[in-house]
């Protein structure tokens, strides 16, 4: 299974001369200011509505919160900073538009964000009955499902809004940038990576739970990598990441503090109990269904394989 890199190699072309090491440093530090200005000004207003709707004082404080609906709620929100400062960076560090993180075409491919998203929910699927047999015991959980289904649609836009402003940073405006001034895809695509999957240590976790979702993510990571490679666009990343993120916040949640919105609840991954060859396993699964979901998105002969992203750039915008 070979990649043409055409569309990849008109994607990482198509940045302007003032794309230089020094402005996409800078660039980064204006989406790391907005988002991490956001993220307060959300989890402030959302710390206030918790605590003003709490009849009696908390006893969990703080974790109490960023765990209750509310608290998820207000950490989605958070990411609309990634998107403010992604244009602001965009527009008056680079010049350019917005959009010509998305792909060559300055668009997402809808036919490709479809398929991400189907491939993943299959091998989603996979995964979840592979750590049943791991650690059987689902449970329903705590929402009912007349508010789950009050919530879906909050919950559905609010994921979207998540994943996609990590997937333009990560693999639009990062991986394009440092294509666009390094051929060594160690240098274009591995430092996105690691940063991407650096953001998932959990201080909550055992270190060899740690270490095999991390692995788990990496694996995951080099997928929406691949997708990018191929396609030159982000929309099957984006679909991808979409269904990833949407199975674990409204289907089933293996994370006590993101299981608010989920119909069902599995074994914490952050809860005690978990052995060495367990998390090896579960490491194992992930990078399973990375691989699988590869295959389903590249292979020659599978229905969901991608289409690479030839079109030409419509106007700025």
């Amino acid at each position: 299974m070979t990649i043409d890199d055409t569309a990849f190699e008109r994607y990482r072309n198509t940045p302007n001369a003032r794309t230089t090491l020094l402005r996409l440093l800078l660039g980064t530090l204006i989406v790391v200011l907005f988002w991490g200005a956001t993220t307060a000004a959300v989890l402030f207003g959302g710390t206030y509505v918790y605590f003003a709707w709490q009849t009696a004082t908390s006893p969990y404080g703080m974790e109490g919160f960023l765990a209750s609906p509310i608290g998820i709620l207000s950490a989605l929100t958070s990411f609309a900073g990634i998107w403010i400062g992604l244009w602001l960076a965009m527009r008056w560090v680079h010049g350019e538009p917005l959009s010509a993180l998305l792909g060559a075409g300055r668009r997402v491919s809808r036919p490709d964000f479809l398929k991400g998203l189907i491939a993943v929910l299959i091998t989603s699927a996979l995964s979840e009955i592979l750590l049943y047999l791991l650690a059987p015991g689902i449970g329903r959980g705590t929402i009912s499902l007349s508010s789950w289904l009050l919530f879906a649609i909050p919950i559905v836009a609010l994921t979207l809004l998540q994943t996609s402003s990590e997937e333009v940073l990560f693999r639009g405006y990062l991986l394009r940038g440092l294509a666009s001034r390094f051929r060594s895809p160690f240098i274009w695509a591995l430092l996105p990576g690691l940063l991407f999957t650096s953001l998932h240590w959990s201080g909550g976790s055992s270190a060899a739970i740690n270490a095999c979702v991390l692995v788990s993510i990496a694996a995951f990571a080099l997928l929406l990598t691949l997708v990018v490679y191929a396609t030159g666009n982000l929309g099957a990343a984006l679909g991808a990441h979409f269904g990833n993120n949407l199975t674990g916040f409204l289907l089933i949640s293996h994370q006590e503090s993101y299981n608010s919105f989920a119909l069902f609840t599995a074994r914490p991954l952050e809860g005690p109990g978990w052995t060495t060859s367990d998390a090896a396993l579960i490491a194992l699964i992930g990078i399973g269904c990375s691989l699988l979901t590869i295959a389903l998105l590249l292979h020659p002969r599978s229905p969901l394989k991608v289409t690479a992203d030839l079109a030409e750039a419509s106007g700025a915008s």
